[in-house]
């Protein structure tokens, strides 16, 4: 009895009992959070992953990232000391105007200014001695005996990032032994990367250390450095979208000494390499990393410093999201981020207040959202009685339905082909499709370019008017009866093939492999059997879906796009004929072909934006969507929550480093974690009761007849 009741005091403390993290933390400035994969590549120059990239970002700086809260989406410096502007040549090297002809650009010249007084984190690879020289540099596996881990090195060092970091880098881009993914696409634009990575083939079975003396000594003709905080990236030809590629981890700076230090024997056996302990400038360190528990980012003492943004959208002061212009970032001294696989854990965590924020799983949805006699998302009461935040973005992303344009009935230039296509995007009602199956987390798309991206338009202007009139305010879709009378002058009346007699049937190629998509495919038999056409599905993993895509023997389909940059020739050349998925291996899996169409993205696509620019544009979405190669689908959406002791958490879909503009109250966390966690005490006080009634009449008893005995 008396255990119980000691057991139910101890609830008097002032941590919550299920509190999953130390009492000395309770008020600290540290952001928690989940993740639910491990990364696999921390070294820039292989990751291509966005769970890895949530790491990375906050770690490495890149010359260039996004503004935080401008759109479109606008590049601002990072390491960089402003956004380059391309200088342009022709064959013989003379100077060219900016608006020369595409034709007469044989190279582009890039000049990037590197903020002079930028350091690298603490780390053992900078280590020196007091004579000067390295003291990790030149380790034997005899050395390491005791060192398991990075912070086993007692000292460590730094030293000022210069231009050669980037050089290096670059080279590593090209290097065969690293696989990264881009290697291709740069050794089509920068000048002698192809064959750098041909001259590294010869170096790939040598030692890791013999292979970071090769990159060291080896010359890239197409970067040069000039001086210790500024080179020159010379380009073939005209590429306007390599300056997006500037803002991504895979050219943030490298020195060589990180890369020799991890190359050291013993290293890899121990863990003890760049895919697990990254070496940044940025203003986090990742101090641990244990993926099976939980990853630790912690302020970079050496952070050069940056100031949070002064200048928002059109109402960005009235929202609190300004509040903290030109302070000093970042404001968060640290960051938790534990392993959850399980969305129901995550969940319960997050209202319990110990993630600070979350997103909203499709079982949690309900109990989150709800929609508004409008059709906009709003918080439940219960969210709103927490103090917790919405926040929705349009991500950049589209999902589509595609014609497969060499297929004999639903691909092709003719009139029927087109008005079939037509009469079907009419009929798949995608509004539809977003309520049931996406929780209504999506916009129903207007065309290929999601809001953000330069050249899409909003209201009226930007609605597809073969689908859409424009009314209340708002595109509505148009009626089954528009559709019906396209399948007409299609020459399928009420759906009926005039060839067989029969309902037209189509082929719908699905990566359908589970019982939970019945419902799915159901849903899009319907869709077509509006318009009296048979709906066969075809359904396979997704290898064989690919396989299919890749021959062009595929009929109807749907799939997916995600922006590797914010500009409009990152969606539309998914409808650029020589891109053609059967016959280049493209990514045009539609094997859409206009030459009209051809020919404005030959010139959009080396285009500054701009009112020119736009006007292309305009006319390129009216030609797609005359032809309808795709049902144009949904822009799916991202939606975050957020308690309110958390500031400045602002939805950017392209910016990844957003981390350091994110500021706390822990205070305020710890008072509403209590509150919302105090112990229920009143069952074990009832159980020490109920045990204290039956165990004292009893003792009693004994009591009593022990004296009996003894007298």
């Amino acid at each position: 009895m008396l255990t119980i009741a000691l057991f139910a005091l101890s609830g008097c403390g002032d941590s919550p009992w299920n509190d999953p993290y130390p009492s000395s933390d309770a008020q600290s400035n540290t952001y928690y959070s989940s993740f639910a994969e491990r990364p696999k590549h921390l070294d820039p120059v292989r990751s291509y992953s966005s769970d890895e990239t949530a790491f990375l970002a906050q770690i490495y700086e890149p010359p260039l990232q996004y503004h935080f809260l401008l759109r479109p989406y606008r590049l601002i410096p990072l390491s960089a000391a402003e956004v380059p502007v391309p200088s342009y040549f022709d064959a013989e090297g003379n100077p060219l105007p900016q608006d020369a002809p595409v034709a007469e650009i044989a190279r582009s010249d890039y000049l990037v200014r590197i903020k002079p007084g930028i350091r690298y984190q603490p780390h053992p690879a900078f280590a020196r001695g007091p004579e000067g020289g390295y003291l990790y540099q030149d380790l034997t596996r005899d050395d390491l005996d005791g060192i398991n881990r990075l912070a086993d090195f007692r000292e460590t060092g730094t030293r000022e990032l210069t231009a050669d970091d980037f050089l290096y880098q670059i080279k590593r881009l090209a290097a065969p032994w690293l696989h990264s993914p881009i290697a291709g696409l740069m050794g089509e634009y920068i000048r002698g990367f192809g064959a750098l990575a041909d001259e590294l083939g010869a170096a790939e079975g040598q030692g890791a250390l013999g292979r970071v003396e090769t990159l060291r000594r080896a010359r890239l003709s197409g970067v040069e450095v000039i001086d210790a905080h500024s080179l020159r990236i010379s380009l073939e030809g005209k590429y306007p979208q390599f300056i997006y590629w500037l803002a991504m981890p895979f050219f943030s700076p490298m020195p060589w000494e990180v890369d020799r230090f991890y190359a050291q024997p013993g290293m890899s056996e121990r863990n003890i390499q760049l895919d697990w302990y990254p070496v940044g400038t940025g203003p986090y360190m990742l101090s641990e990393n244990n993926p099976n528990l939980r990853m630790v980012l912690e302020r970079n003492p050496n952070f050069h410093g940056e100031r949070y943004p002064s200048v928002g959208m059109p109402g960005d002061a009235d929202t609190g999201i300004l509040a903290d212009a030109g302070k000093p970032i970042p404001f968060i001294d640290r960051a938790v981020y534990s392993l959850e696989k399980e969305s129901i854990p995550r969940w319960n965590k997050f209202l319990q207040g110990y993630y600070d924020s979350s997103g909203i799983s499709s079982d949690a949805f309900d109990q989150a959202v709800r929609v508004d006699a409008q059709g906009e998302p709003i918080l439940t009461d219960q969210m709103r009685a927490r103090g917790i935040s919405l926040l929705t973005s349009v991500e950049t992303s589209i999902y589509y339905m595609g014609f497969n344009m060499l297929d004999p009935v639903v691909g092709g230039d003719s009139e029927r082909a087109r008005l079939l296509r037509r009469a079907i995007s009419i009929a798949v009602d995608f509004e539809e499709f977003i309520s049931i199956f996406a929780n209504g987390r999506a916009l129903a798309a207007q065309g290929p370019l999601p809001p953000g991206i330069f050249g899409h338009r909003e209201g009226e202007a930007g609605i597809n008017p073969y689908v859409y009139r424009w009314g209340e305010g708002r595109p509505m879709r148009r009626g089954l009866d528009e559709a019906v009378r396209l399948m007409e002058r299609a020459g399928y009346p009420a759906g009926v093939d005039p060839e067989t007699g029969r309902a037209l049937a189509i082929n719908y190629e699905a990566v359908a492999t589970g019982p939970d998509d019945r419902a799915l495919m159901n849903w899009m038999r319907k869709q077509f059997a509006k318009l009296g056409i048979e709906l066969v599905i075809r359904s396979t993993d997704y290898n064989r879906f690919r396989e299919k895509m890749r021959n062009g023997t595929g009929q109807v389909y749907m799939w997916g796009w995600n922006a590797d940059y914010p500009d409009p020739e990152n969606f539309l050349f998914l409808f650029y004929g020589p891109n053609g998925k059967a016959r280049s291996q493209g990514e045009n899996t539609s094997n859409y072909a206009n030459p009209e169409f051809d020919r404005l993205f030959d010139a959009m696509k080396y285009m500054d934006d701009g009112p020119e620019r736009q006007a292309l544009l305009d006319r390129m979405l009216e030609i797609v969507r005359a032809d309808a190669p795709w049902v144009w689908g949904f822009f799916p959406k991202a939606f975050s929550l957020h308690h309110r002791w958390l500031m400045n958490a602002h939805p950017n879909q392209m910016a990844n480093n957003t981390l350091k503009y994110r500021r706390l109250d822990p205070e305020l966390r710890a008072r509403m974690r209590h509150a919302w966690n105090a112990p229920v005490t009143w069952p074990l006080w009832l159980l020490a009761a109920t045990v204290a009634l039956l165990v004292l009449p009893a003792w009693w008893m004994v009591r009593r007849r022990e004296r009996s005995t003894a007298l």
